[in-house]
């Protein structure tokens, strides 16, 4: 079976559409968390629908329509101020460790962006991923452990390194596609017919 890389980061809200349709995918997904505010520095992007007002007005009419088409829930989180995005990308690091990230990323996807719960802190996170079928009482330690902030640190280096400029982004060996809006390309390398 072939693979399917995913970068992501959790503030992208079409990464967590593109990852609900994953099931339709005829491929495994490799997960590839980075810190998108990092690597937009490193690689000189900018967030354009934050700087933009009228992109941002757009932006969230865009996403109720991929959510329409997807057929998928679609909330933005009422405290998205108090997440920490480098915490989830740890916690899921941290559920890579004792081999449950896929679990991870849908359970902190959910939480994020389709039925809003709370993110804000280490112990949060961990029950969270625990009502999700992880281990909560060995992840809550692991959570903020500094060695995954440098594991992170290399994984967004190493994105950038690879081309990535932004989230969702995927690859299919040495081919890269950005956005939810490419899954049909991804779906043709993939050898699927639309």
């Amino acid at each position: 079976m072939k693979s399917v890389e995913f970068h992501f980061d959790y503030r992208s809200p079409y990464a967590y559409l593109a990852l609900t349709q994953f099931g339709k995918l005829p491929a495994e997904v490799r997960y590839c968390p980075f810190d998108i505010a990092e690597l937009m520095k490193k690689v000189e992007n900018v967030p354009t629908s934050v700087v933009c007002p009228a992109k941002n007005r757009y932006v969230g009419k865009d996403l109720a329509r991929w959510a329409g088409r997807y057929g998928v829930p679609f909330a933005r989180h009422p405290q998205a101020a108090a997440i920490d995005a480098r915490r989830l990308l740890r916690a899921t690091l941290a559920a890579d460790r004792l081999g449950a990230m896929p679990l991870a990323v849908t359970a902190i996807y959910q939480a994020r962006w389709a039925s809003p719960a709370p993110l804000s802190t280490a112990e949060e996170i961990a029950a969270l991923l625990g009502r999700a079928g992880m281990d909560a009482e060995r992840l809550l330690p692991l959570i903020d452990d500094a060695a995954l902030d440098q594991s992170l640190d290399a994984a967004t280096e190493a994105a950038a390194a690879r081309g990535v400029f932004g989230a969702p982004t995927f690859f299919i060996e040495d081919d890269m596609f950005f956005g939810n809006d490419r899954l049909d390309f991804v779906r043709d390398r993939l050898g699927e017919p639309r």
